[in-house]
């Protein structure tokens, strides 16, 4: 067992993905627009017993506080939830940051911040629904934005059914995106346009819905696609299966 780790190491929190090249080279608002304030929550925390699942749930209290911040319906209510919604995503950094520069990584906290990052995803999209519905009383934003909504996690939940076939590891690959799009939330909440928000979420999530189907139903057809299962796990799958 490693020793515990007594000082942060920036270098060591950060981690190596391969997805998103374009962004990491060229709009890399991940490791300089929310990796350095979520290092000075990680160096604030990083002596103490604060562990990296319970920066896990701060992130997504912050975010539901962002959520119901939308609904308030207001300019000034969205703006408080754009900034509700950055300090979220600088907590959701943070948890990584400190459980690799502290040798505490763990398979429960990788899935753990997956689950309620998608929970915390579709209560903010939900809430900057109701919220722009009561600013604006058009029911066709409402339907709108709850059809953006469930798109989104369509969308995900269809990424990560690919990788669990195909058997990868990779989690986290995202954070590039998702930071380049929360700074845009940001951005579109503070003049008052939450819609603008929801309207980008809608034109990326349409393509990925449609691509990550035809990937999965396309490695389906192909045995090479993914790794034969061992007989321990086919056994297991056939129990879960037949239940």
């Amino acid at each position: 067992m490693s020793a515990p780790e007594t000082r942060f190491d920036f270098e060591k929190s950060m981690k190596t993905v391969s997805s998103c090249p374009f962004l990491h080279k060229y709009l890399p608002f991940d490791r300089y627009v929310i990796r350095p304030p979520a290092s000075l929550v990680v160096k604030a925390v990083f002596r103490t017993s604060v562990t990296p699942n319970q920066l896990t749930f701060t992130s997504f209290f912050f975010a539901l506080l962002a959520a119901l911040a939308y609904v308030g319906g207001r300019p000034v209510y969205f703006a408080l939830g754009g900034c509700l919604a950055l300090v979220s995503t600088v907590f959701d950094a943070a948890d990584g940051m400190l459980a690799r520069a502290k040798s505490m990584t763990s398979r429960y906290g990788a899935c753990l911040d997956l689950l309620l990052d998608r929970f915390a995803d579709f209560a903010v999209l939900v809430g900057a629904s109701f919220g722009y519905f009561r600013y604006t009383r058009s029911f066709r934003f409402l339907t709108f934005g709850l059809v953006t909504a469930g798109l989104y996690i369509l969308q995900t939940s269809l990424y990560y059914i690919r990788l669990l076939y195909a058997r990868s590891e990779k989690r986290g690959e995202g954070a590039e995106a998702k930071s380049l799009a929360v700074s845009l939330i940001f951005v579109f909440s503070v003049v008052g346009r939450p819609d603008w928000v929801l309207a980008g979420v809608f034109l990326l999530a349409c393509p990925a819905v449609i691509t990550n189907l035809v990937l999965f139903l396309r490695e389906g057809r192909d045995p090479a696609a993914a790794p034969a299962a061992a007989p321990a796990a086919r056994s297991r799958t056939s129990q879960i299966s037949s239940g």
